[in-house]
């Protein structure tokens, strides 16, 4: 592809399928091939964009740059980014500069800041970092560094398991609607989906994580201020992303995680409330959101006891009377005979406290949910599957291997079979059959009997 080098850049050229690089360059390689099909596949650069706040019509062009030099450096130049997209529909123009880590390699905040520079500079819009870090939304940085900086030019980030998670659904789903991009963008996610390619998950918690367990184990309490309690709300919110892109690509659907408007505004309130949390309760907790479920799937991760709960809560049939009825329509949901660590939460209206049973004895008995709350009213039900992991809760790997596992196990075995329950449709009462019967002369015929009646 033969493209005019826009003004800003001294040198540079298209970026290429097959770069011609030295084998040692794999993070050029990588990022070559990445905005050479945003380039050339619409609907993946328009997926990956969005998330920069920038929408990708049918009437935009896409170039991406790659060995580039920028036209003004007014600073010694140590390293240059690794490439540039630049989006043109109609006289609107956006830029962005790319910088991409693979691997072990991680984001370096002093030479995010040179490229913050060097865009303003040369009026580039804003910096795209691209790594194995992970981050709960592309405008929420992974480095706190970045996120605090008083510069303008903003940085958007993009985790490497992020990109094939874009593009595992885009094929899957059947999205593209160029069948030559589509057996392209098949191709992308089979060369990043390969181990040579350096895209990993999330795969440890820091040594923080076995330090807070001991502190925890000993009867410590967690101070707000606790420098272990943030590194392990760091890792936790970079797991909670994986476990959000793991589980997308195995439901085929974009699953994400649910925040109160305060905390997706605010990284640092989250993280102020969530140290709260494990201060007070020792838990680490996330709500991941699977479109058309039930209900929200609830993590919670508990120090203190060293286990995992997953669980999903439903709201009470309403077109039941008894508990015992309404225990019943959910116990009907599950279809597995092996219910070894399920329990059931009841929440009662009018009372704070809950009870608890476990779903064998439920099974076994579902009348045990009225011992004494005969004269209450079930309102929500919170089925959950609790696994405790004892020695490996604490070791930085095997938790995460375990949670990984444990999550979309009670999904697939549970969560995906559960259904919520709906209101009924209204019906027309009585022995009314048309208009006539609501007339104003009907109803004041009716009014008049009642009184005669009453």
């Amino acid at each position: 592809m033969n493209l005019r080098l826009p003004p800003f850049l001294r040198q540079g050229e298209a970026a290429r399928l097959f770069p011609v690089l030295s084998t040692t360059s794999k993070e050029g390689r990588t990022t070559a091939i990445l905005l050479a099909c945003m380039a050339r596949i619409d609907e993946l650069s328009r997926e990956l964009l969005a998330g920069a706040g920038q929408r990708v019509g049918t009437r935009t062009k896409v170039e991406c740059y790659t060995e580039i030099v920028p036209a003004s450096t007014s600073a010694d130049m140590r390293d240059r980014p690794d490439g540039v997209i630049v989006l043109r529909a109609g006289k609107r123009e956006w830029k962005a500069f790319v910088e991409a880590k693979i691997g072990n390699s991680e984001l370096d905040v002093d030479q995010i800041e040179r490229y913050r520079n060097l865009a303003r500079e040369n009026d580039i819009d804003c910096v795209i970092t691209i790594s194995n870090q992970f981050a709960t939304a592309p405008t929420e940085h992974p480095l706190e560094e970045v996120r605090k900086s008083r510069s303008r030019v903003p940085v958007i980030h993009w985790s490497w398991m992020h990109i094939l998670t874009t593009a595992d659904l885009l094929v899957s789903q059947q999205s593209i609607s160029s069948h030559d991009q589509l057996v392209l963008l098949n191709e992308f996610r089979r060369f990043l989906a390969h181990e040579s390619a350096g895209v990993r998950g999330f795969d440890r918690m820091p040594r923080e994580w076995t330090e807070l367990n001991r502190l925890v184990s000993a009867g410590g309490d967690v101070s707000a201020n606790s420098h272990e309690a943030a590194k392990v709300l760091e890792a936790w919110h970079q797991e909670t992303r994986d476990l959000s892109l793991a589980l997308s690509r195995l439901t085929e659907t974009q699953v994400t995680q649910r925040l109160p408007r305060s905390h997706q505004r605010n990284i640092a309130r989250r993280q102020k409330d969530e140290l709260l949390i494990l201060r007070d309760r020792k838990q680490l907790t996330v709500s991941l959101e699977i479109p058309d479920a039930a209900a929200p799937l609830d993590v919670v991760v508990d120090l203190a006891r060293r286990c995992i709960d997953v669980g999903m809560t439903l709201e009470a049939p309403e077109d039941r009377k008894s508990s015992k009825a309404r225990v019943n329509w959910l116990l009907r949901q599950i279809k597995q005979d092996d219910v070894t660590d399920l329990y059931l939460r009841v929440q009662w209206r009018r009372r704070s406290a809950s009870t608890q049973h476990s779903v064998s004895d439920l099974r076994d008995d579902s009348g045990i949910v009225d011992d004494g709350t005969t004269h209450l009213e079930a309102r929500s039900f919170h089925l959950f599957e609790s696994k405790r992991l004892g020695a490996r809760f604490t070791q930085q790997s095997n938790f995460i291997a375990d949670l990984e596992q444990v999550v979309p196990s009670f999904y697939g075995r549970y969560g995906a079979g559960l259904i919520a329950w709906q209101r009924p449709a209204p019906t027309i009462k009585g022995d009314k059959t048309g208009s006539s019967d609501v007339s104003p002369e009907s109803i004041s015929e009716e009014a008049d009997s009642f009184v005669a009646e009453n």
